[in-house]
């Protein structure tokens, strides 16, 4: 199988996503539903008692859940073909993705420490950012999607 994620450039300046993947030699495809920050009972993530109102937070549990749901289905984050953003709030500004250093602080430390060829630097995943009104709870800032191949 062959994964080639080609770079996104916008105005001559290379963009932190790709702008799409081309997978040839799968074995098949894993797509999985909107991953958010909850429990199994569908609560919000709990720490330290409350909800979690940290969109940083929220963004990595649900990486680290993106990355064992990815493991279980027999694939890896690897394999990643796109990765689908649902944003609630204001947008652009005023949403979670308003800070500057947003992407370079959640998203590249996830990917430098459990697969570092999707870092914003190197060869990221092609994406899309949809602002939404509202998620599943109201607590909930952001849901992502997820779309990975199977190895051969």
């Amino acid at each position: 199988m062959q994964l080639v994620t080609h770079r996104k450039l916008k105005a001559g300046r290379l963009m932190p996503w790709g702008k799409g993947t081309v997978v040839t030699g799968a074995k098949g495809f894993v797509f999985l539903a909107g991953n958010t920050a909850t429990t199994d009972d569908y609560e919000p993530f709990k720490k330290d008692g409350g909800a979690v109102g940290d969109a940083a937070a929220q963004w990595r549990s649900i990486l680290a859940n993106i990355k064992a749901d990815l493991e279980e289905l027999g694939t890896s984050l690897d394999h990643l073909i796109k990765l689908t953003f649902f944003v609630k709030g204001p947008f652009p500004n005023g949403g979670v993705l308003s800070s500057p250093n947003f992407r370079q602080d959640v998203m590249d430390a996830f990917f430098a420490q459990h697969c570092p060829k999707h870092c914003s630097s190197n060869n990221p995943p092609p994406s899309e950012v949809i602002g939404v009104a509202a998620l599943a709870h109201p607590d909930l800032v952001i849901e992502i999607v997820a779309v990975a191949a199977l190895p051969d």
